[in-house]
């Protein structure tokens, strides 16, 4: 895919790695709707030096723990742009309250609902769009730490999982329109509440590399995915070889 002139919805894309996808499209000439929950003002800040790229950027909040919430993104996409051509499901909840013992129903029911229900139902309304001789993109941000067995973070391991089976569904399922591929990053960024030195641990301890990484290495297995026609339900692990 040329990716000039396209147009592509974000979830997330305020803040952390959603935040460096929209800014590396729209260094690559794609204009963006950038999705965010409660950062109004990150999201602005973002919108901003998107547009100092030349392209048209929309923020638009939405709580995607709600159904019609989330069914409203791409509706709204729609009336500032004639078509979208990309999706990226990035946005994610990562609760400290995940472990066997501590997770109740209503973190378990959030944390399906944010990170694989919304993907779903947003997959759903990129698909309907009508797609003719057109071609579109999906992308979905997963966690390298599926492909290991852990028992913290039991709901938010499983919804990953979850979002990386779909990833493998929606290929079959919307080829030859739509390719849909997914990104598993590792140690890229502390999680919320840990600094530098978490990732420094992890990296001297568990990475064969001896080193993490950092959002570039996202964005560029971001552009590859887009840019190339001939992959779909494939999934791209950027984590240093830590789970190998």
């Amino acid at each position: 895919m040329e990716l000039t002139g396209k147009t592509a919805v974000i979830t997330g894309g305020a803040v952390r790695i959603g935040k460096a996808i929209t800014l590396a499209l729209a260094k690559a000439g794609c204009n963006v709707f950038i999705h965010y929950g409660r950062s109004s003002i990150d999201a602005e800040i973002t919108k901003i030096e998107a547009e100092g790229c030349g392209i048209k950027a929309v923020t638009y909040s939405a709580d995607l723990g709600s159904e019609a919430e989330t069914d409203s993104i791409i509706p709204e996409a729609l009336s500032h742009f004639a078509s979208i051509d990309i999706l990226i499901n990035s946005a994610a909840i990562f609760p400290d309250n995940d472990t066997f013992n501590d997770i109740n129903s209503e973190t378990r029911n959030n944390i399906f609902a944010v990170n694989f229900h919304a993907a779903l139902l947003l997959s759903k309304g990129f698909a309907n769009q009508g797609w003719n001789s057109k071609s579109g993109k999906i992308i979905n941000i997963v966690d390298a730490r599926i492909f290991r067995h852990e028992s913290d973070h039991l709901g938010y391991c499983l919804s990953k999982k979850c979002l990386w089976e779909l990833t493998t569904i929606l290929a079959l399922e919307l080829a030859p329109s739509i390719t849909v591929n997914a990104l598993a990053p590792g140690a890229i960024l502390p999680p919320p509440g840990k600094d530098e030195t978490y990732l420094k641990r992890i990296s001297s301890n568990r990475i064969p590399l001896m080193k993490n990484g950092n959002v570039d290495d996202v964005t560029r297995g971001i552009l590859y995915l887009l840019e190339n026609d001939f992959i779909t339900g494939e999934t791209i692990k950027i984590d240093g070889g830590e789970y190998l």
